[in-house]
């Protein structure tokens, strides 16, 4: 498994991929790439060399899995790519298959709830890696939908970088900019929960409504609080399960799996359940 950095959602990923195949009775091998594109192409290489019988790669970029399909096509090694939006099945390689979530469908989701919910209010974003493909999908559906149904604004979007110190920085540059929003729509718990901790702390919570996405134990006893307005769980450990499972699959035999997209199904999560 390569794994693209050391962000909390990515290690979740990879403890239910290594849960999957330790049930299965696979070893596996986790590997690294720190956000670096040589480093990630250097993993894939490693990979091969060792001689593995399958690979799953989550690519922080937009080249990384059509570079991995390329490498172990020619090297015979199955791969499935996890929220890669399905580019490397466009490419002209053959893989297992891509396994994601329909990212375009919770920026609908999100720009719907706020547009029922809270009309007229003004909405700021605090993305994650904005060269992540899935960012860029889900903030370009928000973005659309948002506009079509006309009842809020985005007036101001920036890069968390899927880090909690990071996402805090952002948001208080926000605030003291005088930049005037109602909503802060943050794209993971974690980045979420340190900014609720902010502005707890500036006893600023009460002036805005909270969103966050992706699911993680840090929102749970938020949203129970109150302090998590609604979130969106994408389960990253569910998604590390589901590609172990697809390589296994394949590795042994027991399914002809080729280019197979593999969509996971999303959970909204409100106080209600």
């Amino acid at each position: 498994y390569i794994t693209p950095g050391p962000d909390t959602w990515y290690k979740r990923d990879v403890e239910g991929f290594q849960w999957a195949c330790e049930l299965l009775g696979v070893e596996t091998i986790v590997m690294n790439s720190q956000y670096d594109v040589g480093t990630e192409v250097s993993n894939i290489e490693s990979m091969i060399t060792q001689g593995v019988d399958g690979m799953a790669i989550f690519s922080f970029n937009q080249q990384g899995a059509i570079t991995a399909a390329d490498k172990t096509s020619q090297a015979g090694i199955p791969l499935v790519t996890i929220d890669n939006v399905g580019q490397a099945l466009e490419s002209e390689y053959d893989i297992t298959a891509a396994v994601d979530f329909d990212w375009a469908g919770m920026g609908v989701n999100y720009a719907e709830y706020m547009a029922e919910n809270y009309p007229g209010d003004k909405i700021a974003l605090i993305t994650g890696l904005l060269s992540h493909r899935p960012v860029q999908v889900i903030n370009k559906a928000m973005k659309e939908r948002v506009e079509e149904l006309g009842e809020n604004e985005i007036v101001a979007m920036r890069n968390g970088e899927y880090n909690p110190s990071v996402a805090v920085n952002k948001a208080q540059d926000l605030i003291q900019s005088g930049v005037e929003f109602d909503i802060l729509w943050v794209m993971n718990e974690d980045m979420a929960a340190a900014i609720i901790r902010y502005l707890d702390g500036q006893d600023l919570l009460d002036e805005y409504t909270v969103i966050a996405q992706n699911g993680s134990p840090a929102g749970i006893p938020l949203v129970k609080e109150g302090k998590l307005d609604y979130t969106i769980s994408s389960s990253p450990g569910w998604e590390g399960m589901v590609a172990a499972l697809s390589l296994y699959h394949k590795v042994k035999g027991n399914a002809d799996l080729k280019n197979e997209q593999i969509m996971l199904p999303v959970i909204p999560v409100t106080q209600d359940n």
